[in-house]
Parts: structure tokens; sequence; C-alpha cells
């Protein structure tokens, strides 16, 4: 019987919405193996005080992952 997990994780980019679901892939693929989704459960700008800074791109993804059974 196949199991799927599934993780919260909260990723932040200067640039967009895209990088920031990119880092969040990226930072859950190094320690988890076999991830099988990113869903991508909010966007959130968080404008910078100063002008020049632009802001921040953060998005809370739910990651599914499946589990291995060594057993199997």
């Amino acid at each position: 019987m196949a199991i799927a997990k599934i993780i919260e994780v909260s990723a932040a980019s200067e640039t967009s919405f895209d990088d920031a679901v990119k880092q969040a892939y990226n930072e859950v693929a190094q320690t988890v193996r076999n991830v099988k989704s990113v869903y991508v459960q909010d966007f959130i700008f968080e404008p910078g005080e100063a002008a020049e800074t632009g802001g921040r791109f953060r998005v809370h993804c739910k990651v599914t992952f499946m589990v291995e059974n060594p057993n199997a």
C-alpha cells in the first residue's frame, strides 16, 4: 500500500512568486525523496519599507511526497 505524506513549508524571494515556489521545492528536496507535488496555498506580497527594496514575495506551500516502506 502506498502512503503519501504532506508537509507545509514557507519560502520567500525578492524577485518573484515563481522563484519563491522553486526555493520551497529546492529546500524540501534536499532532505525529502519522492516529492510528487507542491501546492501553493497562499501568495503574500510584503512591501518593502523603502521604495528601492521593492518588497518580498512569500508563498505557503503543501508538499506531497511518497513514504518509502523499507520492508516492502
